[in-house]
């Protein structure tokens, strides 16, 4: 491999980065932080990437969400508990309702920087550079808060520790045993139609347990019953805050960004010779690129050869964000080419980032119809391709906001502001998050039923 440490991306073009005022204090906050206790551990990364050759294989499901950009502000352990309840339902519905294991995986503890489509923003004739999340500067619009501070790295990494802390006591210490199905429904949420729904599977979900229980397989015996694995990802934008988290595995002699267990790399920052993809190439992590409507099969195919040369099952996952109308025509070459170079990868779909609209009040959404399209869309291409549906990657929230559009809640354009709380981009509520969930879970069933006709049809052959 060409020759890579935490820091040849500094000899790389760069963009979606911010121009730090102070070189001498951003130095001073790399150093400080390079001394900091890793977030996560090697060990971890390496057991996510075993689960994920396994959806490579075709034997599991990602469910990757959480918020579009952390913040400062709303850092409150009620909506981090939320967030993780929402979808340890989805979760559930998902294994339920698809007979697939599910990997579970929030954009969260680390999830503050954000790419944007201009520099700068104005206002009422005032122009200001963009805010680009509470890791690089503030949301409030004034020339202060929107000067890039490298000491809020520091308060991203304080908070991204206090989340991961919580996470792990939710999902090791008792929340997520599936004996509490019932107890992981919010009010707004059980006096929905999806509620009523998630109802009657609970119910069903009881009387499973139940009968293994007959069987001698409980909480105590088992720990998959009362215990979870939870992965975090965010998209590796701000690469000084993830150079100063970068760490030498002391088992395995191999560097890993310790600051989350997946990294992404945004549509906005996947040059092959660019800054972002020579930083991720040389660590060991699992690693996400999205693939917007832009990329053509050469380049996606220089680009998995970039970042996975060895071609390592489970490295590497592909996140489609196309578009509801683009979808069909876009994916379709893609995945073929990489079968035919026999690249070994996770397909993944994200409806949110290809159905962003302006609403008749101004006001940024995603219509909920649209989101439902494109996960329709991927699902067919996989089928029609013969390829894995390996996962779903949503913003969302545990939170009863009013951001995106449509579902049974029936949201509409004028009802946005009753709950309009995200500083970026709109997110599925609980309810429209659940609702989506019975809706993937047909697809996945759909898919492995196809898969099984598939297989008789071969052995009756």
């Amino acid at each position: 491999m060409e020759r890579w440490s935490p820091d040849s991306w500094r000899s790389k073009p760069r963009c979606q980065m911010p121009d730090y005022p102070d070189p001498a204090k951003l130095a001073e906050v790399e150093r400080r932080l390079a001394a900091y206790p890793p977030l996560v551990f090697a060990g971890e990364a390496r057991r996510l990437e075993a689960v994920l050759a396994k959806v490579a294989a075709g034997e599991a499901f990602i469910l990757q969400g959480g918020d579009c950009a952390e913040s400062f502000s709303a850092f409150q352990p009620d909506v981090i508990r939320d967030t993780f309840r929402v979808l340890l339902q989805m979760a559930v519905v998902l294994t339920f309702g698809g007979a697939t294991p599910v990997v579970k995986m929030g954009r969260m503890a680390g999830q503050f920087a954000k790419p944007r489509s201009s520099p700068t923003e104005t206002v009422d004739g005032v122009a200001l550079p963009s805010y680009r999340g509470d890791i690089v500067n503030g949301f409030e619009f004034d020339a202060a808060s929107r000067v890039p501070d490298p000491e809020r790295m520091i308060q991203a990494y304080n908070q991204s520790a206090a989340t991961l802390n919580l996470l792990r006591a939710f999902a090791q210490g008792g929340y997520a045993d599936l004996h509490k199905v019932h107890q992981w429904n919010m009010g707004f949420v059980a006096r929905s139609p999806q509620g009523e729904r998630y109802r009657e599977m609970a119910d069903r979900l009881d009387e499973a347990l139940a009968f293994v229980a007959a069987c001698g397989i409980t909480g105590e015996t088992s720990s998959q019953i009362r215990e979870t694995d939870f992965f975090t990802a965010h998209e590796a934008l701000l690469l000084p805050y993830e150079e100063a988290l970068t760490r030498i595995d002391s088992t395995t002699g191999h560097p890993y960004g310790v600051s989350a267990h997946f990294l992404w790399i945004g549509d906005r920052t996947r040059q092959l010779d660019g800054a972002h993809i020579e930083y991720v190439r040389g660590i060991y992590n699992p690693i996400g690129i999205k693939c917007g409507p832009s990329i053509d099969p050469d380049d996606l195919l220089r680009l998995i050869d970039r970042v996975n040369p060895l071609n390592r099952p489970g490295r590497l996952t592909l996140i489609s964000r196309m578009g509801a109308d683009q979808v069909a025509d876009k994916l379709t070459p893609l995945i073929r080419a990489v079968r035919r170079e026999g690249r070994t990868v996770v397909w993944v779909c994200d409806p949110m980032h290809g159905n962003t609209i302006k609403s008749s009040n101004g006001f940024k959404t995603r219509p909920f119809d649209r989101i439902l399209a494109e996960v329709r869309g991927f699902f067919a291409v996989c089928g029609a391709e013969e390829v894995h549906p390996g996962g779903v990657h949503f913003e969302m929230t545990g939170q009863d906001v009013t951001e995106c559009t449509g579902g049974a809640q029936a949201i509409t354009d004028h009802k946005l502001s009753q709950r309009y709380h995200t500083a970026c981009d709109p997110r599925l509520n609980a309810s429209q998050s659940l609702e989506l969930a019975f809706l993937i879970a047909e697809g996945l069933k759909q898919a492995r039923l196809a898969r099984s006709e598939s297989g008789r049809l071969a052995l009756a052959g």
